[in-house]
């Protein structure tokens, strides 16, 4: 099958995934800003996202784009090597001109990945895991209550200092993913070459930033009540 069999099969499933997980990441930063202005509408949010049917369908497509996206980075990093061999010892420094995001992908999916399993304990697994068993007093609070979730995780500085840390390695990670994805796509003319690259690193800004927000109000509200 060409989506597995090629190398530019594979980058485009790697593109589409990603493209797909970002679109996802951008909708989940948006409902946490809510909670900035409205705990209750935050709330109402988090309730209409819980164990219901379309909630679940998403939650099950979410994670096999993940897992798909996991999987190939895996693959086409193999591959690479692989292809590379002795070469890529041949040399000690690396060319100016690639990027160290590009350089460190794997590892920068690591850390996002590490985590993404701090996010779930904290919030998924006490919130719409709890409803799914039916466990409602799994967590400290209700599973629907995810503005209390948010100021207890984030009243902890170790908590902040984690998330933090995870937000600069997921702004690497999509500055080059986003960039790398348009040029899979072709969408790499001279003109848009460079203009690619301004926008990868406005949008992951502007999305880390968002997440960043959240996690500095609340931990600073924490310190004054």
């Amino acid at each position: 099958m060409w989506l597995s069999n090629s190398s530019i099969g594979r980058k485009v499933v790697m593109s589409v995934t990603g493209v797909a997980l970002i679109l996802f990441l951008t909708f989940h930063m948006s409902m946490n800003l809510v909670a900035l202005f409205s705990e209750d509408a935050y709330n109402m949010v988090c309730e209409f996202l819980g164990a219901n049917w379309y909630a679940l369908v998403a939650t099950v497509a979410l994670a096999a784009l993940f897992v798909i996206h996991i999987i190939y980075a895996f693959w086409l990093t193999m591959l690479n090597r692989k292809a590379r061999g002795s070469e890529r010892y041949a040399v000690s420094e690396k060319p100016k001109t690639v990027e160290w995001a590009s350089q460190n992908m794997l590892v920068l999916g690591l850390v996002v990945i590490l985590g993404l399993v701090l996010h779930f304990a904290n919030f998924w697994y006490k919130m719409q895991f709890a409803e799914i068993i039916g466990d409602h007093y799994l967590g400290e609070f209700g599973p629907t209550d995810g503005a209390a979730y948010i100021a207890y995780t984030f009243a902890s500085p170790v908590y902040v200092i984690l998330y933090l840390v995870w937000l600069v390695a997921l702004w690497f990670h999509l500055t080059h993913g986003f960039w790398s994805a348009m040029q899979t796509f072709g969408w790499n003319n001279k003109i848009w070459f460079e203009r690619w690259k301004v926008i990868s690193n406005v949008y992951a800004t502007l999305l880390v930033l968002g997440f960043a927000l959240v996690v500095v109000v609340y931990f600073f509200k924490s310190l004054c009540c």
